[in-house]
């Protein structure tokens, strides 16, 4: 990449506006105009405008479906940068001390744009490190043979999530935490697995995800932990 095009890119995502739209495609769902002018507390010309430079940038995609057009993220990279804007954000100290998170609160557990973050993420990643599961190697999570079966057992297609055109098991660096969780394919499988075993549950206009009572059993099972 060249210096112009950085300054560019750079430009588009640190502009207030158009930070508060990104950090809201951040939880994975696509949204029309007026739902991010909402957000965003921005007229419909001022969002158009804004929309308009993110889309030339690259930066964000339109699906239109009927009359109505859907913008998301362009791609997951973008969604590893922005994550990566809010870890080095997350770096500045505060006078104030950070209050311990609750289940309901986004620190706690959270999507990172199509993969679990938050605390719940970091956790279940630990487990299957110390579990060797998966192995650290180079910010890149890599699947053991003991892994394997575990995954396999777990009712994901590996051969399959590797085929995909993306990363397969990034090593995303959690915001909240400061230490990693899994991305890319495997790391999207997952969370799409624990939302179809209703271990976990959206809410809505947030990012912030709810754990079932269905989900304290799975987790302790599954993963070994222990949800108090």
């Amino acid at each position: 990449m060249d210096e112009e095009k950085f300054i560019s890119t750079a430009s588009l995502l640190c502009e207030p506006s158009r930070a508060k739209i990104v950090w809201s495609l951040l939880d994975g769902r696509a949204y029309t105009a007026s739902e991010l002018a909402l957000v965003a507390d921005l007229s419909a010309t001022s969002v158009s405008n804004h929309l308009s430079k993110l889309l030339n940038g690259d930066i964000v995609k339109v699906d239109v479906q009927g009359r109505h057009r859907y913008y998301s993220f362009a791609n997951p990279e973008v969604a590893y940068a922005v994550e990566s804007l809010a870890n080095f954000a997350n770096q500045k100290p505060t006078s104030k001390p950070d209050k311990p998170s609750t289940k309901n609160d986004i620190k706690y557990c959270r999507t990172c744009y199509d993969h679990l973050a938050g605390k719940l993420g970091v956790q279940i990643t630990d487990k299957l490190i110390s579990k060797k599961i998966i192995q650290l190697q180079d910010k890149t999570f890599v699947v053991t043979e003991n892994g394997k079966k575990f995954f396999e057992d777990f009712g994901l297609d590996l051969a399959e999530l590797i085929k995909q055109r993306r990363y397969f098991a990034k090593a995303c660096l959690d915001w909240s935490e400061r230490k990693y969780h899994i991305s890319g394919s495997l790391g999207a499988a997952i969370l799409d697995k624990v939302l179809e075993l209703d271990w976990l549950r959206k809410t809505k206009n947030s990012r912030a995800i709810v754990i079932t009572s269905l989900g304290q059993i799975g987790l302790k099972e599954t993963f070994e932990l222990e949800l108090s």
